[in-house]
């Protein structure tokens, strides 16, 4: 049985009476990695700090009547900037009042269900490339330092692809409920706020003014990696012959996590996921097709289309 944590979904709380009638755990659906995740609420409003130890103290046996010199250990001090994820809308009133099916709130309701799929999947999306996917959001996993070259090598596996524009990334992640892992943070008291819709006068592209319903959606997201030790990443898989994922490369992935902490969760792409049932075909005693793969020696794997196909080489 899989873990699971605290999660984003636990966390918002959606203030609205037009759309009160919101499933929020349904909505992230579109964003399974998010939703998997563990949540945080911030340490300070829309700002979280947390220590993380960075050097260990010097510690050993001594003889009788011999003593050992004091040590401490080192903290770092990690601090987080959170940024607004926005999802408010603007729709002609007219439009909405006219809407067969229940007028103007169910109207409301289906456009803001709309505008909330798109933002967690856009935050999903955020949670990989940072602010290469939105420059305005929040800094990423695959900004880190410790994942974002070969170099890496305490954190990344080189699949070896070649294909300029069309690499995808595998991402094993360990999250916990201490806090302790990788943690999407969310600010305000952990609120995303759908205020209640109001008309105001838009305007249009030639600056002609018409009556609409403005409706506020926002909430304050960031991503807390918490150890260099609590991600790990796969780069460079492409369609190449021998550059696709397959279970040595898993195997590799897992390594490299401390034996009391490994990953919780394995992430990847429908082509990353595709190739690795193919690769596992081709090793069936009978050549049956293998089965759909869910986990990887236990870890379950969790498949996000907001994992690119057209990533840049990793070097």
């Amino acid at each position: 049985m899989a873990d699971s944590f605290v999660t984003l979904a636990d966390l918002v709380k959606l203030n609205d009476q037009n759309l009160a009638d919101i499933d929020v755990t349904d909505l992230l659906q579109g964003a399974p990695f998010l939703a998997a995740l563990a949540a945080v609420i911030a340490s300070n409003g829309t700002n979280h700090s947390y220590l993380k130890e960075t050097a260990a103290p010097v510690v050993g046996f001594r003889a009788v009547n011999a003593g050992r010199f004091n040590s401490t250990d080192t903290d770092t001090k990690v601090e987080i900037a959170l940024q607004i994820l926005d999802a408010s809308f603007t729709v002609d009133k007219a439009l909405a009042d006219a809407y067969a099916k229940g007028g103007a709130p169910a109207y409301l309701s289906r456009r803001g269900r709309r505008a909330l799929r798109a933002a967690f999947a856009g935050a999903e999306a955020q949670l990989f490339y940072g602010t290469g996917a939105d420059a305005d959001g929040f800094v990423g996993m695959a900004q880190a330092a410790t994942v974002d070259a070969l170099a890496d090598t305490d954190h990344v596996v080189n699949a070896g692809g070649a294909t300029v524009g069309g690499a995808s990334s595998v991402w094993a992640v360990h999250t916990a409920d201490d806090d302790s892992g990788v943690c999407v943070v969310t600010g305000q008291d952990g609120q995303i706020k759908i205020d209640d819709s109001v008309v105001i006068k838009a305007q249009d592209g030639a600056g002609k003014s018409y009556p609409a319903y403005f409706t506020p959606i926002e909430g304050w997201l960031g991503l807390q990696v918490g150890s260099a030790y609590d991600m790990a990443r796969i780069v460079n898989l492409t369609t190449e012959d021998g550059h696709g994922l397959d279970d040595d490369l898993l195997s590799q992935l897992v390594e490299l996590f401390p034996s009391d902490k490994p990953p919780t969760m394995i992430v990847m792409n429908r082509r990353s996921r595709g190739q690795l049932q193919r690769s596992r075909t081709a090793t069936t005693a009978t050549g049956a097709t293998a089965p759909m793969p869910k986990d990887y020696d236990g870890i379950p794997i969790i498949c996000t289309d907001q994992l690119s196909k057209t990533e840049a080489l990793v070097a």
